[in-house]
């Protein structure tokens, strides 16, 4: 994926009215601002907006962040605040979602300013060192006086219903003689929506204070706030923690500061030039420049300034001594300004190395040793008969219709936690959202039915990463509420690639160069304006293909059981095989008798599995396989759903739907009940792969595999042919065997929770079952050689690669 940058930081004054001796912009090495414009001006506001939307525009970025900051932006003024807001928001609609922020030191903070900030969808970040003896040490005037009592007065304004929305957290630089008890206590007495802990600017050449040459102070002073934080049930969002939280799952850091993801960051000062990340001024004069401006240089020509490229390659840019770390993918290195000496320049670890290494192996050790929630408790999360028959392997309809009503309440969850991620400047989303509160009071039952699409959940995860703005997936999903409750109300929805989408629904083509339609709901279908075109659908319009503009999803009805062949949804490629393309009628026609082979075949042979999938089987996406090879594939975050490329016979098809259906299953249980150490890296002999596998990956694949062994064990007896029913056997003798061995893997491997243990060992007593079942010799004999064989062949291959 080709680099891009989408966090700004736009200087809108280069002064501050306070004079806290930590400070990096005034108190380091850099002293550029001495020569800069007090305040930006117009000129540049206009430039600087149009330089963002031409590089999200380029780059396709779905939001764009920027913060307004100094010295101290409120010193800039209401009207240049606000022509800094209207420029972006002008250069940016129809290209991005703006995210727009402000850091401040709170002390000018008045109403005025907040019905501004209101107005403009501003949210506002206040510095605040916490209790008054902790932020007056560094954060006074320039005469001496404390600023805390205007600070917290700031606080307090926007702690005001009116204003809560604006609120976007407090910023804390740690020190370490202060009593990180007392600074947490008083951070969180004011209610903040979030907390940020930042490490006070030091290099190797002015390296940080370390009272009575303790080793790790700046760790030992986080772990004493992690405490207090973690047994006081986590009440509000401490970055620095969560990230390193985050890391230690594998997933992404949310600060720079830690992590190995590229910088996509950029600052521009009052002067119209770019520079690097200011925490950079505190290791040498100069050191953010990158001699480019908004009037001459592009985005792109910043990205490819040898310090942009450093920051954006990973864990190849560091130190020899942090790739060999054993914590490099969470410390990441440290901030990239912290690593600064003289004469090796940013080739060092982290001047706050053995802090940082103490903090994660710490916090890596305390959530290793500490019990999860639900472990604390003897209770699950749904009924322990549930739980027992899924561990079997099975699992009747009512095990799965529970299921699916906690994956609904995933997804009213994510679709909470995406309101939250509306920029208040954003009209479109908040419109949107706005529609869905009173759908949601209006007609519930439609809603939930369109929140219970599969692709539900990968849409708002895409969003709460940072990879899709929230407008257009709102306005989706409350269109298609609107048309399935039959509503006479227009809601606006986004044209991508001339498809407008409805979830769950199907597509309507639209002509190129349509942005936009209103969808309009009625009892007998729908209307779709755009532009001066109207398009009437029926219900039931489109289903043979006959109306090129109408892509409806398709459904086939069996026995007990309605499954969508949903070939629409742009959002359905998520699954580990690219999608097929709209699947044409007559080939509808074949998986329409390919399904109704494989769903007799399941309720006649495999009923302990047929009720489970009429209960939560709802989608099934066809996949693209050019030589014809029987794919198929579950994603974890689609309830509901299943991809496949139609095989060669319903036989075949009954298998994959069984397969992957485990999968399905199991992703469902895992959301609700932790059976394994998601921090454990290891990896384990999968009896069924030449590579070994991750302890869920070994997981999911057990479970799968449990009814693939039971499909052959059931064939052996149907199958139509002497030679089938041999065949079925061997497979059976097979398929128990990897299993069994596999169980045997997941039990030994240490890494399960004891409600992880029980599950497994159901399976396995599942499987022994089977293995007490006669084969014949041949059967065995061919199991037990492939057995030896495949271990032998990993084995070589495990010990090749050390």
């Amino acid at each position: 994926m080709q680099p891009a940058l989408s966090q700004f930081v736009l200087k809108m004054h280069s002064r501050c009215d306070l004079a806290c001796d930590h400070c990096y912009v005034y108190e380091h090495a850099d002293t550029s601002w001495r020569g800069r414009p007090r305040a930006v001006s117009d000129e540049i506001l206009v430039q600087v907006a149009d330089r963002i939307a031409e590089h999200a525009r380029r780059h396709r970025l779905p939001t764009v962040h920027v913060v307004l900051h100094g010295g101290e932006p409120l010193l800039a003024g209401p009207t240049r605040l606000r022509r800094a807001a209207e420029e972006l928001q002008r250069a940016l609609r129809g290209v991005s979602a703006l995210d727009l922020r402000m850091h401040t030191n709170g002390v000018l903070l008045d109403e005025a300013y907040c019905d501004l900030f209101l107005e403009l969808g501003i949210k506002v970040g206040v510095s605040l060192d916490g209790d008054k003896v902790s932020n007056d040490r560094h954060r006074r005037y320039a005469d001496g006086r404390s600023s805390h009592h205007k600070v917290v007065r700031a606080v307090e304004l926007l702690n005001r219903p009116r204003y809560r929305p604006l609120f976007a957290g407090l910023l804390c630089t740690i020190d370490v003689e202060n009593d990180p008890v007392a600074v947490y206590d008083a951070l969180v007495e004011l209610s903040p929506p979030r907390i940020d802990f930042l490490l006070p600017h030091a290099t190797w050449d002015t390296p940080p204070p370390r009272p009575a040459g303790a080793a790790t102070p700046y760790a030992d002073w986080l772990d004493a706030v992690y405490r207090r934080w973690d047994a006081a049930g986590r009440a509000v969002p401490v970055r620095i923690f969560d990230s390193v939280l985050r890391t230690l799952r594998g997933e992404s850091s949310l600060t720079e500061s830690l992590g190995l993801a590229p910088a996509d960051l950029v600052v521009i000062e009052t002067d119209g030039t770019f520079e690097q990340a200011d925490s950079l001024k505190t290791s040498y004069d100069g050191a953010p420049a990158t001699g480019m401006d908004v009037f001459t240089h592009s985005l792109d020509d910043v990205l490819q300034h040898p310090g942009m490229l450093a920051r954006q390659q990973g864990i190849e840019q560091l130190c020899a001594q942090c790739r060999a770390c054993p914590v490099v993918a969470s410390c990441g290195g440290g901030l990239y300004a912290h690593r600064y000496r003289t004469g090796s320049d940013f080739d060092n670890p982290s001047v706050f190395c053995p802090d940082l290494l103490a903090l994660v192996t710490t916090i890596r050790d305390r959530a290793a040793a500490a019990p999860t929630p639900r472990q604390q408790s003897a209770e699950l999360p749904f009924p322990q008969g549930d739980f027992d028959a899924l561990a079997t392997g099975f699992g009747g309809a009512d095990a799965i219709t529970r299921l699916a009503a906690a994956q609904l309440d995933v997804n009213q969850e994510l679709l909470a936690a995406v309101s939250g991620c509306i920029a208040l400047s954003d009209r479109e989303a908040t419109a949107a959202w706005e529609l869905l509160t009173h759908l949601d009071a209006e007609v519930p039952d439609a809603l939930d039915a369109v929140l219970a699409h599969p692709y539900t959940r990968p849409w708002a995860l895409s969003v709460l990463e940072g990879r899709a703005a929230p407008a257009g997936g709102l306005a989706e999903i409350a269109a298609a509420t609107v048309v399935r409750a039959g509503l006479d109300r227009g809601v606006t929805v986004p044209v991508q690639d001339g498809a407008l989408r409805l979830p769950g629904l199907g597509t309507v083509r639209l002509p190129g160069g349509v942005d936009e339609a209103e969808v309009r709901g009625g009892p007998e279908g729908f209307t779709v304006r755009a532009g001066t075109r109207r398009l009437s659908i029926g219900r039931h319009e489109g289903l043979d293909g006959s109306a090129p503009h109408w892509q409806p999803v398709r459904l086939f009805e069996g026995e007990g059981w309605s499954v969508a062949i949903e070939d629409t949804d742009p959002l359905r490629d998520c699954h580990s095989w690219p999608v097929a393309r709209r699947i044409a009628s007559d080939e509808i026609k074949l998986w329409a008798e390919d399904l109704t082979g494989a769903w007799a075949l399941i309720r006649r042979e495999l009923p302990a599995y047929a009720d489970g999938v009429a209960a939560g089987l709802r989608l099934i996406t066809p996949l693209y396989a050019p030589d014809g090879s029987n794919v198929s594939a579950a994603c974890k975050e689609a309830w509901g759903a299943i991809g496949a490329a139609r095989p060669s016979s319903p036989d075949q098809l009954a298998l994959l739907i069984v397969h992957e259906f485990q999968h399905v299953k199991l992703a469902a249980v895992l959301d609700a009940v932790d059976l394994y150490d998601k921090s454990d890296r290891a990896l384990y002999y999968a009896p069924w792969r030449p590579d070994p596998r991750p302890i869920g990956g070994l997981l999911q694949g057990t479970y799968a595999h449990i009814a693939v062994t039971d499909f052959w064990r059931v064939r052996r007896d149907t199958a139509e042919s002497v030679a089938q029913r041999a065949d079925a056997e061997a497979q059976f003798a097979r398929w128990r065997s990897r299993t069994a061995d596999a169980v045997d893997e997941l039990l030994t491997s240490r890494s399960l929770s004891g409600l992880g243990e029980t599950f497994v060992a159901s399976m396995g007593d599942t499987v022994a079952g089977w293995l007490a079942e006669p084969v014949s010799v041949a059967a065995q004999s061919a199991a037990e050689h492939a057995a030896r064989r495949h271990r032998a062949e990993w084995k070589a291959r495990t010990e090749g690669a050390r």
